[in-house]
């Protein structure tokens, strides 16, 4: 019982904060290599992507923190600086609050979250085939892995075959703006951190409980938390695939300057 309890929370974590923190991770690389790509005008590209952007990333952290009841002191939502911070949003909470303590985590991850939502919300109106598509993936196990891996093919086929169409193109465009400022700063990050201890205790209480009474209500719970994060999985995916769509033409963009 103690072994099954211990690996339904490792997969509860590894399809849900897992998952946000992996693609958080690698958007943030392929962002990194489309600014570098650029060179000396690295800094003026971000700034001009970043001018709708920003506003979008730091209004996601103070919707959160109204969520949270953490109180928002001061918020930037774009400047131009000479440390490069382009925006920022400053809050306080009661630390004896678990409720708000909580928060900080998403808080921290709040533009992954709300930006990838935006991106699902122009899909549904631009290219709608993609978000069908995506409704037909199901939850995973050990048993279906690969059924799962081969319906995410599936779902990257479907975007790439809407390539097709002008929809395709406005969306591609219109996500530009989203993606490259969908990475979470270093402060993100930190705070994010403060609040993930407190989702693990309170999870970890949680599956222990069910665990003991309803091994079998564990299994749904699990299942359910699962099917969820194979949601997430393609949502991020999309963010993700223009993200990586960027960096391949800046590399053209690259080789052409040379």
């Amino acid at each position: 019982m103690a072994l099954d309890i211990f690996v339904s929370f490792l997969l509860q974590i590894a399809f849900t904060v897992g998952i946000i923190f992996l693609f958080g991770w690698l958007i943030s690389l392929c962002n990194r290599v489309f600014y570098y790509n650029f060179g000396r005008f690295g800094n003026a590209v971000c700034y001009i992507t970043g001018f709708v952007g920003t506003p979008i990333h730091e209004l996601s952290h103070a919707l959160f923190c109204l969520i949270f009841f953490h109180r928002i002191r001061e918020i930037k939502l774009f400047q131009i600086s000479d440390d490069g911070t382009m925006g920022y949003v400053i809050h306080s909470y009661n630390r004896k609050n678990i409720y708000q303590r909580i928060g900080n985590f998403f808080i921290g991850i709040a533009p992954i979250l709300v930006m990838s939502g935006i991106l699902i919300l122009l899909a549904w109106g631009l290219i709608p085939d993609f978000i069908t598509e995506i409704g037909k993936v199901k939850g995973v196990d050990a048993t279906n892995m690969r059924e799962f891996f081969g319906h995410v093919g599936n779902v990257t086929a479907v975007f790439f075959k809407c390539a097709s169409t002008w929809q395709w193109w406005v969306f591609l465009l219109v996500g530009l703006f989203l993606a490259m400022h969908m990475t979470l700063s270093g402060a993100d990050i930190r705070g994010a951190l403060s609040g993930l201890i407190f989702i693990l205790v309170i999870l970890a209480i949680v599956d222990v409980i069910v665990g003991l009474i309803s091994a079998e209500a564990l299994g749904k719970m699990t299942d359910a938390i699962l099917m969820a994060g194979c949601a997430l999985f393609c949502i991020l995916l999309l963010a993700l695939l223009i993200s990586v769509i960027y960096m391949l033409i800046s590399f053209i963009i690259k080789a052409i300057r040379r």
